[in-house]
């Protein structure tokens, strides 16, 4: 596909979703009376699915959320469109949401080559409508059919690979994916550094798009997260090439830091050939703006679990872009209950200004 065509089919796709909406709360006309921040506003949030189950399977553990806008069929109903929103569990599971209720439609169960599960993070659903998913556990990055066949695998770099074999730490690998550059780029975020590396500084990892829709390991990336040593859950791309990238720790007691960065990787150092990263001269990282911390939003009524600074907050993971208009992007996030009572499935709406 043309690149124009590309771009012109990402634009069209922001503004058929630029209106979709969810049960929630009500909230306010002026969206600045949510504010979190000059940039950021939360217009509503959603616990419909919270500790609820779907052919047999429960609802949650969500850890990434894609537009499935070629086969969501998006039509109107009393000016209320109506498509579909693909939604990661990371215990081998992906569904298909109704976009306007959440309510689940199906659910697909994934295994790698042997049958064995995944720990499923990233999601991107690929312009044939094939799904692209990361798992933490080697890493690794695999095209699916719809119905959850492996149709291929990606190259990954050694160096990122789980020890012995590479220098990663399990848990703590490929956690956001996002197609970059009208979609002939496709990007994975560790969640935290590996070996040798200093800590904070974690690696994104690019790869170039061949005939064939394949993927070639391409540049590499490097990103300083806030401290103290907050991890990355998740990536998405801007049509003009910079990120937004989520930003997420955990203290006991005290309860989830989530922030969220827009950042731009079109003039960092290509660091695929640098063996470990320091914060040494000569090396560009990902320039990075905060848009919010979260805990400064309303809380519009939500409610905790457990302790946390702000309660709307949980163990928020997965974030799409659902549209554009006049410069402010709409944002959905979903937070990874775990399967524990003491966390909540949400789905938080923003708007956010860049």
């Amino acid at each position: 596909m043309r690149l124009r065509t590309l771009l012109a089919t990402f634009t069209a796709g922001l503004a058929a979703a630029a209106t979709l909406t969810a049960a929630g709360p009500a909230h306010a006309d002026d969206p600045a009376a949510h504010a979190c921040s000059p940039a950021v506003s939360l217009d509503r949030f959603s616990d419909a699915l919270d500790k609820t189950t779907y052919d047999g399977t429960f609802v949650g553990n969500f850890s990434a959320l894609a537009l499935d806008l070629p086969h969501s069929r998006l039509r109107s109903s009393g000016g209320t469109p109506i498509g579909s929103l693909a939604a990661l569990s990371d215990r081998s599971s992906l569904f298909d949401l109704d976009a306007r209720t959440l309510a689940p439609r199906k659910a697909v169960a994934l295994a790698d080559e042997n049958g064995a599960a995944l720990d499923s993070e990233g999601l991107v659903i690929d312009r044939d409508g094939t799904r692209l998913i990361t798992s933490e556990t080697e890493p690794s990055v695999r095209r699916y059919s719809t119905d959850g066949t492996i149709l291929d695998r990606l190259p990954v770099p050694s160096t990122l690979l789980v020890a012995p074999a590479g220098r990663a730490t399990s848990n703590q690998t490929f956690e956001g994916l996002t197609l970059m550059n009208g979609g002939r780029t496709l990007l994975a975020s560790m969640e935290y550094a590996i070996s040798g590396d200093t800590a904070g500084i974690v690696r994104f990892q690019t790869w170039r798009r061949t005939k064939g829709d394949h993927f070639t390991p391409s540049a590499q990336y490097a990103y300083r997260t806030d401290a103290p040593f907050l991890g990355v859950p998740e990536v998405q791309a801007l049509p003009d090439g910079r990120l937004l990238v989520l930003e997420r720790g955990f203290t006991s007691g005290v309860g989830n830091t989530v922030r969220l960065y827009l950042a731009d990787p079109r003039h960092a150092t290509d660091t695929s050939g640098v063996d470990t990263l320091t914060g040494q001269d000569g090396v560009r990282l990902i320039g990075k703006t905060l848009l919010t911390d979260l805990v400064t939003c309303p809380t519009l009524g939500a409610t905790a679990k457990q302790p946390q600074p702000n309660p709307l907050l949980d163990n928020i993971e997965g974030m799409v872009v659902t549209g554009r208009t006049k410069g402010t992007y709409k944002v959905l996030l979903v937070s990874d209950d775990n399967q524990n009572a003491t966390q909540t499935t949400r789905f938080s709406y923003l708007r956010v200004r860049v």
